[in-house]
């Protein structure tokens, strides 16, 4: 069997989900990709059939066969696990695969914060399709949210910011509104030549609804050309990750110390310079001794060293594992 398999990490985001089999010494043995994982959409056990097909391939370049328990820990950071009882709920589903001897599931956010810091100390807020905050103490301490959308207290991320943007557009041109560029800009970005005839694409199915993601960078190029109304959305956004990161801050009782505040996702890993800087400027003023950082590592290497962690591994595995993915 050669090394022993001492973690199977797991980084299972919307869009993909990543693998790897990773020895005692932290050398990986073996990785694997897999689709999106949406249990809200597809159901629990069909999600985790998805992240079947990532554990197979990486089980066999390991030389394991996923058929049988073969980590000594299963690491697995899930979207769209966002409540401790959802945590629970595919920590059972995924035992029930005898990947490993024993399960800790984590919503992904943790693989992005853990993936970009040297200890288990810090805050992520991650700023994709949607947004979501997460802190962690050496000492076993978190701090999270619910981050299941307006509900839970939530506002933007990129599919928030596009029905923002549609919003002020479509009362623009009515004239509900004030005047804003996003009127023209929005639909144009389609090919369509006014905001009713976007709205009248997107009702009637001709546009798919998942298409409008693509108008998040729509508002920050119109921001960025000065238009006021996208520039008010995108300095409220920054408010957002802001408020998010300092109140994470607080519970730990890190806002006196010297403290990584990661940044990933797609609207934050963009650095559009307007969000960067209203966001660097705030966390001055509320969280001086925060250090913001946007995060470039990959999360499954998060899920790896959380899992490293868990099982006692040495300060020079952990460095092992994260060399590999340097």
């Amino acid at each position: 069997m050669g090394v022993t398999a001492s973690v199977l990490a797991i980084d299972a985001g919307n869009s993909k989900t990543d693998v790897a089999v990773i020895a005692a010494d932290g050398t990986v043995l073996g990785r694997g990709r897999a689709g999106g994982f949406q249990p809200p959409v597809v159901g629990v056990d069909a999600a985790v059939d998805v992240l079947a097909v990532a554990v197979d391939q990486a089980a066999r370049a390991a030389g394991r066969a996923a058929d049988e328990p073969f980590a000594g820990f299963v690491s697995a950071c899930l979207a769209n696990a966002d409540l401790p009882v959802e945590e629970q709920e595919l920590a059972v589903a995924i035992r029930a695969r005898h990947w490993g001897r024993s399960v800790e599931v984590r919503n992904d956010t943790f693989a992005i914060l853990r993936a970009g810091v040297d200890e288990p100390r810090g805050v992520a807020v991650v700023c994709g399709a949607g947004i979501n905050c997460v802190g962690m103490t050496p000492d076993g301490r978190t701090a999270r949210f619910p981050a299941i959308g307006r509900i839970s207290g939530d506002w933007g991320g990129g599919g928030g910011l596009a029905e923002e943007a549609l919003w002020h557009a479509a009362r623009a041109e009515d004239g509900r509104g004030g005047p804003t560029a996003l009127a023209r800009t929005l639909p144009a970005h389609f090919g369509l030549p006014t905001m009713y005839a976007l709205i009248e694409a997107l009702h009637l199915g001709r546009l798919p609804a998942r298409r409008k993601h693509e108008l998040a960078p729509v508002l920050f190029a119109t921001a960025a050309a000065g238009d006021a109304t996208a520039r008010s959305l995108v300095e409220r956004q920054a408010e957002e990750v802001v408020s998010l990161a300092t109140v994470a801050l607080g519970r730990l009782g890190l806002l006196g110390e010297e403290t990584p505040v990661l940044l990933g996702g797609s609207v934050l890993a963009a650095r559009h310079p307007q969000l960067d800087d209203h966001i660097g400027r705030l966390l001055a003023e509320r969280a001086p001794k925060a250090v913001p950082r946007v995060v470039t590592e990959s999360p499954v290497l998060g899920a790896a060293l959380l899992g490293l962690d868990r099982v006692g591994a040495p300060a020079e595995a952990r460095a092992r594992v994260r060399s590999q993915y340097a």
